[in-house]
């Protein structure tokens, strides 16, 4: 009988191998806990808030993931395909809510639009208080729309890209078939956009299983506040693990499900790669009613948070602000700039293995390694500590035992701490961009460059590069800009 026998690595699959190493090492640490004996906390939780805080994360999950995936995939047609006043600056202006987080959008939402509020009262004042009525807005519905205005642009982003660098050719023979713009939309545009819409929409999902800040100024109890609870309420660091091991296990189903439904299918680009020169332009009140669902959003989302932040700026900058926010900027910028091209990378090297190499156990590697994002950062930022801490008692006294010398901690607080608990965090946002931008490249391609002399890391550097070059630069200004 023959023996199974483990496939061959070379090196692109060591260093993907590597890559995912790095990111699994402090997950596994936070993974364990779900082995280690339970402690009171934890059985409380079970008893009294599990089913609560399972049934709150989920419809706060199906309603942002709802809202986000109508509200990014309309605004996105709407400025790819069509053309009507203001789009060109609305094209950019919506992407802004990424610009501010999203507890910061939920503080100002709270301070303008709850019953002590200047809005309510003004009402109150001008209406009388018996003839009021105004949405409760600490409720779910509440954290929900707060929640679709910060995330949307996720969707929108990619959505946007994957209408844009659709070929042409199968529009016109949708057009062709008898099928106007908006059923072509419909039948042809939407589907091909979909791992482009999945790989947004996954990155809100988990985005929204991760935030801490909105929700506790909303009083929601989910997953994420009950680690925090757990951690520093009740000062139980296993519960809080063991509560984030389950959630990063809801999140990986997630991503399984998500992989298996396009699975089978491919996206590849025909024709040419723009449909700006044939975009539906839209005349009199159809194109005043997009301007304003799209000038409504970036009010809601960016521009109403931002009016309050440089309200509350300039009545504190006279007594806070010194050269220490100088610092501050340059070590932002420095430290955001190497952990995005290091992120941009590694995703990179993740996709381009599981391209080359599709093998089962490369596609769940490749999905484990972007669970982090899911994770509270808090929490991932102590299985950092506690893996790193552990390598450099290791290096102690190995280095004691062997060399006689103190070397002292060599990771540990170091700039690499950091490195890594961002690699963690925010690989997903750059894998499911570049694995989405990656599948637009028919295998054809890659058929033609291997015949002419080109395979692994040189099909990469002279086809695949050259053709997501513009991606990964605005990649690495998106990381950048988180």
């Amino acid at each position: 009988m023959a023996l199974t026998r483990w496939p061959r690595l070379d090196g692109l699959q060591l260093t993907a191998l590597f890559i995912a190493f790095l990111v699994l090492a402090p997950l596994g640490v936070i993974l364990s806990s779900a082995f280690s004996p339970t402690d009171l906390v934890w059985r409380h939780l079970v008893d009294t808030l599990l089913g609560e805080l399972v049934l709150n994360t989920l419809w706060l999950v199906l309603g942002v993931g709802l809202g986000t995936t109508l509200l990014g995939v309309s605004l996105a047609w709407l400025t790819a395909a069509c053309d009507f006043p203001g789009r060109k600056v609305l094209d950019w202006a919506l992407m802004l809510p990424l610009a501010i987080p999203a507890y910061v959008t939920a503080f100002v939402s709270i301070g303008l639009l709850d019953f002590t509020g200047p809005i309510q009262t003004l009402l109150r004042a001008w209406l009388g208080e018996e003839h009021v009525w105004f949405p409760k807005i600490r409720s779910t519905g509440g954290v929900i729309l707060i929640m679709t205005l910060a995330f949307y642009p996720y969707v929108y982003l990619l959505a946007r890209n994957a209408f844009l660098t659709q070929g042409r050719r199968a529009m016109e023979a949708a057009q062709s078939l008898g099928h106007s713009q908006w059923s072509g939309f419909f039948r042809v545009s939407l589907p091909m956009a979909q791992p482009w819409i999945a790989g947004g929409l996954m990155l809100v999902l988990m985005e929204t299983l991760a935030d801490f800040g909105a929700v506790s100024i909303f009083n929601y109890d989910t997953f994420t506040t009950a680690i925090y609870k757990a951690w520093f309420g009740m000062f139980s660091l296993l519960a809080a693990a063991q509560l984030s091991s389950l959630l990063m296990l809801m999140v990986f189903v997630l991503l399984l499900l998500e992989q298996q439904l396009r699975f089978r299918m491919r996206y590849v680009q025909v024709g040419k790669s723009s449909l700006q020169t044939d975009r539906v332009v839209l005349r009199g009140m159809r194109g005043r009613l997009a301007f304003a669902y799209c000038i409504m959003v970036v009010s809601l989302g960016f521009l109403i948070p931002f009016v309050q932040l440089l309200v509350w700026a300039t009545q504190a900058f006279d007594q806070d602000f010194d050269s220490r926010y100088l610092g501050f900027l340059s070590h932002s910028l420095l430290l955001g700039s190497v952990a995005a091209l290091l992120t941009t990378v590694c995703a990179m090297i993740l996709v381009y293995a599981n391209r080359q190499h599709p093998h089962l156990w490369t596609r769940i590697l490749v999905k484990i390694a972007t669970l982090g994002y899911a994770v509270p950062g808090s929490v991932l930022a102590v299985g950092v500590f506690i893996l790193l801490a552990w390598l450099d008692n290791m290096i102690m006294a190995g280095a004691k035992a062997w060399l006689n010398l103190d070397t002292g901690l060599l990771l540990t607080g170091t700039l690499a701490t950091m490195l890594l608990g961002y690699l963690v965090r925010f690989l997903a946002v750059a894998y499911n961009p570049v694995d989405s931008a990656i599948q637009r490249i028919t295998p054809s391609v890659d058929e033609a460059a291997r015949s002419l002399g080109s395979s692994g890391l040189g099909l990469l550097r002279r086809v695949h590069l050259p053709i997501l070059r513009g991606g990964c630069c605005r990649l690495q200004c998106w990381c950048l800009w988180m």
